[in-house]
């Protein structure tokens, strides 16, 4: 299928991939696959309508945040509830980690290296952007996002183009509809049924 995709489509995947990277994921989700989609531009036809519709990178950005915050809540709340059952039974587990480090040095406990900048990765030096657990070399697709690369192709079938480009990815994206792309675009208050409309009107036009 990739041999048919545009140059402009692979350059998605490729800012996918590299996106999922930066921000320590183990997987190119929808929401990775969205950010290719933006990195476009004027240039392409997705780029152009998500510039349309307000869908900007820092945006996008946010709401993977948003979501990934949501998602280790609870998380939180089981840890935080684990050092209460610890301290009631003598142990403190700040006191721990404060005499740990006091003895082999600040980050001990987080792999050894305590990263002086903090916030957000694409606000940190390039040389800094990876944490110490991402992944390198290929990273693969998810469920969704191998379904939205499908549905790219049988939306570009329906249009009767012998090729894959960044129009039809997009479509793909919001056929799929159910991704972490499609919550945050819900969350941005853009309808995907108008974005699909959209698109086919770019394509009308340039036709």
């Amino acid at each position: 299928m990739f041999e048919r995709f545009t140059a402009g489509a692979r350059a998605t995947v490729v800012v996918a991939q590299d996106s999922a990277r930066f921000l320590g994921h183990r997987g190119i989700g929808t929401e990775h696959v969205l950010l290719g989609l933006i990195a476009g531009g004027e240039v392409e036809v997705a780029g152009r309508v998500l510039a349309g519709a307000g869908v900007w990178r820092e945006r996008v950005i946010a709401g993977i945040e948003r979501i990934e915050q949501a998602r280790q809540e609870p998380e939180r709340d089981l840890a935080e509830k684990d050092a209460a059952a610890l301290r009631t039974i003598g142990i403190d587990l700040d006191a721990v980690r404060a005499a740990v480090e006091e003895s082999f040095g600040p980050g001990a406990l987080d792999g050894g290296n305590a990263q002086r900048h903090q916030g957000p990765w694409w606000r940190r030096p390039r040389q800094e952007q990876r944490t110490g657990g991402a992944p390198r070399g290929h990273i693969p697709f998810t469920p969704r996002a191998k379904k939205v690369l499908e549905l790219s192709l049988r939306e570009a079938q329906a249009l009767n183009h012998d090729y894959i480009g960044t129009e039809h990815v997009l479509l793909g994206l919001i056929r799929e509809g159910q991704g972490r792309a499609a919550q945050i675009l819900h969350d941005e208050h853009v309808p995907l049924e108008q974005l699909r409309d959209q698109v086919l009107a770019e394509l009308q036009r340039a036709g």
